[in-house]
């Protein structure tokens, strides 16, 4: 009988929160999620279903520039899955060896970008990497590389790639500590045991401590996926709105702010910019759910 009874104090603790996420993050997402299905005539909203989708899919004035973000998006994320996530497990392993000194230090050292402003660290690339007035040009040519310098930020080719690996510098502290907390959980005795059998160095990490991290690493890679379908401030930051040059380094979330919003000479259609948030919400769903019905399985089956 007192099994049954409601549990007041779990539902007095817990409305605050439910409340407050409600207010910030489902409302806005359904609200959103409406709104996609609207369009303004003559200044009334009209029900017009999936024909935003149809024009962003179909129209090539939207399918072109939404397909062109969607691509940088992808190779803004596979930047930082090849190069961020990589060197971050590599720091920690290196971290955590027990005779490393000034290990504290080191992990401060590369955490502390990430605590930084997105507006701060743009600004501050932008002005290093400038072939006016940054310190690039005179730090390559110091020793002696200053034939590999470019203006990378304002060349086409290399404008994604650049902020890309600038990102990778504010984040790579994230993977990194995570990945160094999973390694310090290993237990002692089981390395102790690869040690008896001469286990030891990189075989030890390659046959006992990748194993035991492989989940640590699957939500370090979603979390990766999630984030970067949902950057925005950096881009913003260094290349502005219209994500230059010639919107080369457009992703989903400066297309839908312009798109919003408006920006310039362009004005702004809630109701266009709602399909394209409601789109980079499906994508992020569909990534979200391959790594839990399929990646994540593989790892407990391997692991058990």
């Amino acid at each position: 009988m007192g099994s049954s009874r409601i549990k007041w104090h779990i539902v007095v603790f817990l409305a605050p929160a439910v409340l407050v996420y409600s207010a910030v993050m489902v409302f806005p997402l359904f609200n959103t999620l409406r709104l996609a299905l609207y369009t303004e005539v003559d200044q009334s909203r009209v029900f017009v279903g999936l024909d935003n989708f149809r024009t962003l899919f179909g129209d090539p004035l939207w399918s072109d520039a939404f397909w062109n973000a969607l691509g940088n998006n992808f190779w803004f994320f596979f930047i930082h899955m090849l190069v961020q996530n990589p060197i971050g497990i590599v720091l920690a392993a290196m971290l955590s060896h027990p005779r490393l000194r000034f290990a504290a230090f080191y992990r401060s050292a590369i955490f502390i970008p990430t605590i930084l402003s997105f507006v701060i660290v743009g600004f501050a690339w932008k002005l290093i990497l400038s072939p006016i007035w940054g310190i690039a040009p005179d730090m390559l040519s110091a020793i002696g590389l200053k034939s590999l310098y470019a203006p990378w930020l304002g060349k086409e080719e290399y404008a994604l790639t650049t902020l890309a690996l600038v990102s990778v510098w504010q984040f790579i502290g994230i993977p990194m500590m995570l990945i160094y907390a999973a390694l310090l959980s290993i237990p002692e005795e089981i390395l102790e045991a690869a040690e008896v059998e001469g286990i030891t160095g990189l075989a030890a990490f390659w046959k006992i401590k990748l194993p035991l991290i492989l989940p640590s690493i699957g939500i370090i890679s979603i979390l990766t996926f999630v984030g970067n379908f949902n950057a925005f401030d950096l881009i913003y930051a260094a290349q502005g709105a219209l994500a230059g040059p010639d919107f080369s380094t457009d992703i989903l979330g400066t297309f839908m702010y312009r798109t919003f919003f408006g920006f310039q000479l362009q004005l702004g259609d809630p109701h266009m910019g709602s399909a394209i948030a409601t789109g980079m919400f499906f994508i992020i769903l569909a990534g979200v759910c391959m790594y839990l019905f399929l990646i994540q399985t593989r790892i407990r089956r391997y692991q058990f």
